[in-house]
């Protein structure tokens, strides 16, 4: 009755979350929305008994003028994973294949396999940073797409804008490269792409960024993408209407408007992400995470659970601890001094 290789499917597993537990396992920010935001949504609710305008046409004249990017180029989803769907979907057919830089964020295959394509997973270099050599050599003629996410998750490393420009201009042109940007406004490293500016140099070139992370609206579900108009048309064609609810398009457009709030908010985490980097001898993180390679990560996210903190373990690889603000972090550091972990490359 359903299809035959769902079992081969990976899976993907959201943050755990126990009840009075401190949950630094799904990248989200302490900071709840300012309370005219919520009266804004609220009004918004009242007319939920009609259909949204279509098109998100509000949201997206408000990235218009903050990206500086013409509408025509801006795609508004319901997140930004739809977005990754739907471009596998534009540039796939059964038996192509996508390459992956690996490890990275786990739903990239299972939206891969969805779309009957393959993935090729290509191993990070030893210091958890994308090998974009690998990714070159990774290429067959039946490869059609590329996800890049910078910075990693859960790495937290970045590539740099001359890395990233030597790469695209090796890809070929008939290659679409998705650059996922879920936490770039976490990231300052003084040397990165940034896709708002890449696009235009590279018409395989797409985009993704989220409302999700930074702006704090985890549970409205609301992204974007940027690209050339073709790769913008086949995302309208290929995604769902109206998945954007009213309510959330307008909490996207009102925090939009406090930016600058955003990035006071953003300096804290930073300062705060730095600080564990410090601490626990972590290697730079460019997110609002920490990544620790650990052999024995089954024996401390247990460790952690059991002094009261959940974060996110990678199999035997590692783990990752997201970053909020200083009470938390202080909460986090003190219960991994009392679990009596050890040096963080164990």
């Amino acid at each position: 009755m359903l299809r035959s290789d769902l079992s081969s499917f990976p899976e993907y597993k959201v943050g755990k979350d126990f009840p009075n537990a401190l949950k630094l396992s799904s990248n989200e920010v302490p900071f709840p929305p300012a309370e005219d935001i919520i009266a804004a949504v609220a009004d918004a609710a009242r007319t939920t008994n009609r259909y949204q305008q279509p098109g998100c046409l509000e949201l997206t004249n408000a990235l218009c003028n903050y990206l500086g990017v013409p509408a025509d180029n801006i795609f508004v989803s319901a997140g930004s994973t739809p977005i990754l769907q739907a471009t596998i979907l534009a540039s796939c057919q059964t038996g192509d294949e996508v390459i992956v830089p690996w490890r990275s964020f786990e739903a990239y295959p299972l939206y891969v396999r969805m779309a009957g394509a393959e993935p090729i997973l290509v191993p990070l270099t030893e210091d958890y940073h994308v090998d974009l050599e690998a990714v070159l050599d990774a290429l067959t003629e039946k490869t059609k797409l590329i996800i890049l996410c910078n910075p990693n998750n859960p790495t937290g490393t970045v590539i740099t804008r001359g890395e990233f420009r030597a790469f695209m201009d090796r890809v070929p042109k008939d290659v679409v490269v998705l650059l996922d940007e879920a936490y770039w406004e976490y990231n300052d490293a003084p040397d990165t792409p940034d896709s708002v500016e890449e696009y235009q140099r590279y018409p395989n070139l797409l985009g993704v960024r989220t409302f999700s992370k930074a702006w704090g609206l985890a549970g409205m579900r609301v992204g974007y993408a940027v690209a050339g108009e073709e790769i913008i048309n086949a995302l309208r064609q290929l995604s769902l209407p109206l998945t954007v609810t009213a309510m959330a398009e307008t909490a996207a457009v009102e925090v939009l408007k406090r930016h600058d709030e955003l990035a006071d908010a953003v300096e804290i985490t930073k300062a705060q992400r730095d600080r564990v980097c410090a601490e626990l001898g972590a290697e730079k993180s460019y997110g609002n995470f920490v990544w620790l390679p650990r052999a024995d990560a089954a024996e401390v996210e247990t460790k952690m659970l059991d002094e009261g903190v959940v974060i996110r373990r990678y199999l035997d690889e590692g783990v990752r601890v997201s970053i909020t603000d200083e009470a938390e972090t202080t909460q986090f550091l003190e219960a991994w001094r009392r679990a009596g972990i050890e040096p963080w490359r164990g």
